[in-house]
């Protein structure tokens, strides 16, 4: 007759199993975490995979006269693979506080009470002073059963008081996970001395060290998230730093020849010319949002000086009456000098540009269409590659998305959507 306490050991035992595969699994694929941190988790998993086993081994064994033998040497590898998890904390801690292992006193501590662990439970093996089994595979604890555990109860103890004199050195949510890791082992650990609770301890310490997982990945995705948001930052001012040489020296010859044609008009685009090159240089500098009326100043100063030059053919309106919201710098202007370029070198024909904002219940919009010939981003890859940085600063700075599709009537369309924080 099956026992209910078998079957909630073999119910635990299937679910600690795989979350331990799961645990491996998902350390190897995150890709916010980084080489070392896959490789330390991969090996805690690993080897909270093989405690498992071998106390799913224990409990199939347990009893059967035949096994006596094979069950002595689960129960060593049991108690070994649960005291190998304790030094664990200690290579985490000193690889984030860049301590030299070798010459670390915490480092040296924990082995020697590994080792000092080690020796007891080989001299467990043949005493019966620590456990021993009966002929017919019962396990019974000896009287000095508890001196095995102080060497992994001391080892979490060093541990925590390391981790908090260096708490400085740790970010918080490392610092936390580390933290509710290792009080939680030793309570399991303190526990495990006055009672036989294999099951519930190891469950205790895999729900630890998911938890532990859980922080700094937390922690990982942060500094993912702000590397992506700094490339993306880097690969904007290099956008900035490449403004198109031609341009620049259009617009100062088109100044030089004003100078004598008109003076008013030169000196208004010599203004406006210096309000886009000053936006541009802001933009370099910037690494969060910006209000969108900045944007809008920047895209109308740029407009201002290709207009002087094109009065004839280029044709802009704009209908903003949305502006009080923030963007990432250069998102506006690079696609209306996008739609300019692309608009002017594919045909001689006028082309009109409108830049509309509007804002809905869930996001403000901003909306910039033209009648050019339209651009297909599989056979020009400038203007894709222009627009696809846009998109990912939108992604990571704001949660935003961009769009394009083509306009009707001909031409292109592009929808900047930006989620309200107002609401």
């Amino acid at each position: 007759m099956i026992k209910w306490s078998d079957i909630v050991s073999y119910s635990l035992g299937g679910a600690l199993l795989l979350m331990m595969i799961g645990g491996i699994v998902f350390s190897a694929v995150m890709p916010a975490l980084d080489r070392w941190n896959k490789r330390y988790f991969i090996i805690l998993f690993t080897l909270l995979l093989l405690y498992v086993l071998a106390i799913f081994a224990d409990v199939i064994i347990y009893t059967d006269p035949k096994m006596t033998e094979v069950e002595r040497v689960v129960i060593a590898l049991e108690y070994f693979f649960f005291a190998v998890l304790t030094p664990m904390p200690t290579f985490f801690m000193l690889h984030y506080c860049s301590e030299k292992i070798q010459n670390s006193i915490l480092f040296r501590m924990v082995v020697l009470l590994f080792g000092i662990f080690c020796i007891i439970l080989v001299t467990a093996q043949f005493t019966r002073f620590i456990y021993y089994s009966t002929p017919d595979n019962h396990y019974y604890r000896g009287p000095w059963y508890n001196l095995l555990l102080v060497p992994p109860v001391l080892i979490t103890i060093l541990n925590t008081v390391g981790l908090i004199i260096r708490r400085k050195k740790l970010s918080k949510k490392y610092f936390i996970g580390l933290l509710v890791y290792l009080l939680s082992m030793t309570a399991v650990i303190i526990i495990y001395m006055f009672a036989p609770v294999d099951m519930a301890a190891v469950f205790g310490i895999v729900l630890c060290a998911l938890t532990m997982l859980g922080f700094i990945i937390s922690d990982n995705m942060d500094q993912f998230m702000l590397q992506q948001r700094e490339i993306a930052n880097q690969r904007a001012s290099v956008m900035v730093l490449q403004m198109r040489p031609h341009f620049i020296y259009n617009t100062m010859m088109g100044i030089y020849y004003l100078c004598d044609q008109d003076p008013n008009k030169a000196k208004q685009v010599t203004l406006d010319f210096t309000t886009y090159l000053r936006k541009n240089l802001t933009a370099i500098g910037s690494e969060d949002t910006i209000p969108f009326r900045d944007e809008l100043e920047h895209t109308r100063a740029y407009l201002a000086v290709e207009q002087a030059q094109f009065e004839d053919v280029l044709f802009v309106s704009f209908d903003t009456p949305n502006i009080l919201f923030r963007v990432p710098p250069l998102t506006l202007q690079p696609i209306v000098e996008n739609a300019v370029k692309h608009g002017m070198v594919s045909s001689s024909d006028p082309i009109h540009i409108s830049v509309v904002t509007r804002q809905t219940d869930k996001a403000n919009e901003i909306i910039v269409e033209d009648d050019g010939p339209g651009f297909n981003p599989v056979n020009d890859n400038e203007p894709h590659i222009a627009l696809n940085n846009i998109r990912e600063r939108l992604e990571l700075m704001c949660g935003g998305k961009l769009t394009i599709s083509p306009r009707e009537g001909g031409g292109t369309s592009v929808k900047v959507t930006i989620p309200r924080t107002d609401k």
